[in-house]
């Protein structure tokens, strides 16, 4: 049974050049979490990010993101996990996904960072892959000379409602996610 979730950690790049670029999908999910959760994040030195506190569905949950950039996330989350004592097990990270399409969501336990830098560094640095996360579809350009400009490009008005509208439904079963009822909310989130 998977554990419940004590950490939403979305990815993605701090600064107001970065803010509606696709690779900043995952900071749009918690901003939205906050927004719908009474969240109020503020800058946290020691977490080398932004931290709000939510309650989502009785469930305390700490909302994170980094401002190390995209590549050094792990240092943020293990700084959140090490202070609260907070296993990985206990984390759910949202981030964008280049194999997606634009609009899909994925729920998914465990697993490689598939290319993902921001993955790729939790992994590295928060002592494995066993947390949960949820993958918001930005498309792929369809080269790979193509993708660094693909993700930190402002995303076009109709991607920019797809991903919005994936983020919504994934939040509509955030509820089971953050109570453990992981096979539940994949079954939902899944299923078009």
């Amino acid at each position: 049974m998977p554990a419940r979730i004590d950490i939403i950690a979305g990815l993605g790049n701090p600064g107001s050049e970065y803010a509606n670029t696709r690779h900043n999908a995952g900071f749009w999910f918690v901003d939205e979490v906050a927004r719908k959760f009474s969240g109020n994040f503020k800058p946290e030195k020691k977490f080398q990010g932004e931290v709000a506190r939510s309650t989502i569905h009785g469930q305390q949950v700490w909302l994170l993101k980094p401002d190390t950039f995209m590549n050094l996330s792990g240092q943020s989350l293990l700084a959140l996990m090490q202070f609260y004592k907070i296993k990985l097990a206990n984390i759910l990270v949202v981030h964008d996904d280049l194999d997606l399409e634009v609009g899909d969501v994925r729920l998914k336990e465990a697993g490689g960072h598939g290319g993902h830098n921001g993955l790729r560094d939790i992994i590295s640095r928060c002592g494995g892959n066993g947390f949960q996360r949820i993958r918001l579809g930005i498309g792929h350009p369809g080269s790979q000379s193509k993708v660094t400009g693909h993700v930190l490009k402002k995303a076009t008005s109709d991607d920019q409602i797809s991903i919005e509208n994936a983020i919504d439904r994934a939040i509509s079963v955030l509820d089971q996610i953050v109570n453990g009822d992981t096979a539940k909310a994949m079954q939902t989130l899944h299923t078009k």
